[in-house]
C-alpha cells in the first residue's frame, strides 16, 4: 500500500535538524501532525557525526530520516561517513532517507551513491547556493557591513530558497512516490553576485557593494577569520558555470515557482536582520 502525506508515521529524524534547512523541515512536519526528533549535538539524545556511537540511540524508533551533512557533503571523509550512517539506520528500521546534495559537486554526488548502497528507499535533493547564506550564514556579516567581497567575477549561480528545498524534503519524507528520485532545485533566475549586491540594497535601502577579489585575497580572509579553506574550493561550482542554468524540481514536486531572491531579500529585510 502506498502511503500519502495523510499518513501520521513514527518520528523522522533530522539530522541538522536546527539548522537552515532542517529547521523549517521540522516546522512544516510538525504543523502537520508529525513527531520529529533533531538530530544534533544537543538534542536529546545527542547526535554527532563524529561519533558513530550517538547513532544507534538516536535512530531508536525512527522510520524515516533527512540527511544533511556539516560542513559540506564535498569535504574528505564525508561520503564515507553518510554510507556507514545509512547502513546503519537501515539496519535500525529507519528505511526512507533523504539526502540534502549539492548540484554540480561530483564528491557530493559520491556520497549520494554511499548511500544509495545502503539498501534505504532514498530520495536525494540537490540544492543550489541557498538565498539564506546572505542571512543566516557566513555572508551575513558582509552584508551588513556594506560589502561582498568574493572571487566569483561575474559567474552566475541561480540561488534557492530554503523554504522551497523544506517543503521538497517534506514531500519525499512523506510520498512514497518521491522514492528512488533525484530532484534538482534552483531559483527561478541565474544571478551574479553584483545582482545580489543590488537586490540586497534595494530590500535595505542601503548600498551594498559587490567587491571582486582573487581566490588568494579570499583564502586569505579565510584564514583570518579561522575557517576552512575548503569553502573557497565551493566557489569553483560558480566559476565554471556548471550549475549556471535553471532546474526544475521544486515545479516538479510542488507544482509551482520558486521563490525569487528578490521576494527573500524584502521578507528578510523586514525582519531587521541586515540592520547596522
Amino acid at each position: 500500500m502506498t502511503r500519502t502525506s495523510n499518513d501520521i508515521s513514527p518520528a523522522a529524524l533530522l539530522i541538522g535538524g536546527n539548522g537552515k534547512t532542517g529547521r523549517r523541515v521540522a516546522q512544516k512536519l510538525r504543523a502537520q501532525g508529525r513527531p520529529v526528533r533533531i538530530g544534533s549535538r544537543t538534542g536529546d539524545p545527542a547526535f554527532d557525526w563524529n561519533v558513530p556511537g550517538t547513532w544507534g540511540p538516536s535512530l531508536e524508533g525512527i522510520d524515516r530520516v533527512y540527511v544533511t551533512y556539516y560542513p559540506d557533503l564535498g569535504f574528505p571523509g564525508a561520503a564515507e561517513q553518510v554510507g556507514a550512517f545509512a547502513e546503519a539506520a537501515v539496519a535500525a528500521g529507519a528505511r526512507r532517507l533523504v539526502l540534502l546534495s549539492g548540484r554540480g559537486e561530483p564528491a557530493a554526488q559520491h556520497a549520494e551513491e554511499c548511500l544509495k548502497a545502503s539498501g534505504a528507499d532514498w530520495t536525494v535533493v540537490r540544492a543550489s547556493w541557498f538565498n539564506q547564506n546572505f542571512d543566516e550564514d557566513f555572508f551575513l556579516e558582509p552584508v551588513r557591513a556594506g560589502e561582498l567581497a568574493l572571487p566569483t567575477e561575474d559567474a552566475v549561480e541561480a540561488f534557492v530558497d530554503t523554504d522551497d528545498i523544506a517543503e521538497v524534503v517534506v514531500a519525499a519524507l512523506t510520498d512514497d512516490r518521491h522514492t528512488g528520485r533525484t530532484y534538482e532545485l534552483s531559483g527561478p533566475r541565474p544571478m551574479s553576485f553584483a545582482d545580489v549586491a543590488a537586490e540586497l540594497s534595494k530590500a535595505t535601502g542601503r548600498e551594498i557593494a559587490y567587491v571582486p577579489v582573487s581566490d588568494a585575497e579570499y583564502r586569505g580572509a579565510l584564514r583570518a577569520a579561522g575557517l576552512p579553506q575548503e569553502f573557497a574550493d565551493l566557489f569553483t561550482q560558480i566559476l565554471d558555470g556548471r550549475n549556471a542554468h535553471l532546474v526544475h524540481g521544486v515545479e516538479e514536486v510542488l507544482g509551482r515557482k520558486p521563490k525569487d531572491f528578490a521576494d527573500y531579500a524584502r521578507e528578510a529585510a523586514a525582519t531587521g536582520v541586515w540592520e547596522v
